[in-house]
């Protein structure tokens, strides 16, 4: 596989690279991240690889993500070249709830902003962010619409949203007659397959693409964190602040690391690379959200793509990394399935 073995997103045309540029560490308001120098070094060292698909956020780095994207983009003369996504729900203005969450009022505020920061007239894909818990889906759907036909929205994605919010976000739109969803942005990797029960399934059966993010668990799974302490970057900086999504070192996640660096040392790999390419052989999966703070870490993750794991080295990964089924998965297993058809096996028929 190389970085210009493109694939349409979900049911749509658009055409994108297996692994998509993520852009959350372009900027240091938070802290961390790469200097407006790094980044574009990382950004060129990319489209220069061959990649076309770009992704950003309204909230990273306050904003500068997205500046910074825009004068990359702008200073090359790249924009009808690539493909350029964004997100929006998270609140940059502090003491007004209507600057948050998904309703439509946010919705038109945050795509001009954007648009603006970008350097743009259209965004090729409109991603919301998170699942808000208060808006309704049509509310979401109707506006996303709206955008797309006003032309300032080419495509639209979800977010860190349950199974079945997406499941009923394609429906209303099958139903009405609305711009569908072509994708959903998700959490996933060797140490995170929590969307394997609901959210892959129900993306394989409605036509929407997955495009995972954190593929190795914020660093995690590229070897930074030893079990001892120390290491340096997001996880380390975030230690104890009681946000899950840093929350990686865990006993289990070790037992995980150990196996992947074992088949790292087989392939003679980096054991980054035996995560990325585990995850780009995952049912479903279109297109990985890789993030770097510097060209090598670029470099060094984009050498996945040409890296075969054997058969039996997936099974070692996908053994210790399993789910543990719980209730009422249970009930899907290949027992339960004897129980239905009298001993048969009964495979459903899916298109390519």
């Amino acid at each position: 596989m190389q970085l210009t073995d493109h694939v349409t997103l979900g049911r749509s045309g658009l055409r994108v690279s297996p692994l998509c540029l993520g852009t959350m560490t372009f900027g240091t308001a938070w802290g961390w991240g790469a200097d407006e120098a790094t980044a574009r070094a990382v950004f060129d060292a990319y489209v220069d690889a061959g990649g076309n698909f770009v992704d950003t956020a309204d909230i990273y780095t306050g904003g500068q993500s997205e500046e910074l994207v825009g004068r990359f983009v702008a200073d090359r003369g790249l924009r009808d070249r690539l493909v350029l996504a964004t997100k929006f729900t998270f609140n940059l203005t502090k003491g007004d709830p209507n600057a948050g969450g998904n309703g439509r009022k946010l919705i038109r505020r945050a795509v001009e902003a954007s648009l603006r920061r970008l350097g743009t007239d259209r965004l090729d894909l409109y991603w919301l962010h998170c699942w808000d818990m208060v808006t309704p889906v049509d509310e979401v759907m109707r506006t996303l619409d709206d955008l797309v036909r006003d032309g300032k929205v080419l495509h639209v994605g979800l977010s860190d949203v349950p199974a079945w919010y997406a499941a009923r976000a394609q429906t209303l739109a099958e139903l009405r007659g609305l711009e569908p969803v072509v994708a959903l942005q998700l959490e996933y990797s060797l140490v995170e397959r929590g969307i394997e029960r609901e959210l892959v399934p129900a993306a394989q059966e409605l036509g929407m693409a997955i495009t995972p993010w954190s593929p190795l668990a914020g660093g995690f799974l590229a070897g930074k964190y030893p079990r001892d302490g120390g290491g340096e970057g997001r996880l380390a900086k975030h230690r104890g602040s009681g946000n899950p999504a840093f929350d990686r070192m865990t006993a289990r996640n070790y037992e995980i690391l150990d196996v992947a660096q074992a088949v790292a040392a087989e392939v003679e790999r980096p054991v980054s690379q035996v995560a990325l390419a585990w995850l780009l052989g995952r049912p479903g999966v279109t297109s990985t959200i890789i993030g770097a703070r510097s060209v090598e870490q670029l470099q060094a993750n984009l050498g996945a793509l040409d890296l075969a794991l054997h058969a039996e080295q997936r099974a070692r990964l996908d053994e210790v990394s399993k789910l543990v089924p719980g209730h009422p998965y249970l009930f899907f297993s290949d027992y339960s399935q004897g129980m239905m058809y009298g001993g048969a096996r009964v495979t459903r028929w899916r298109p390519a």
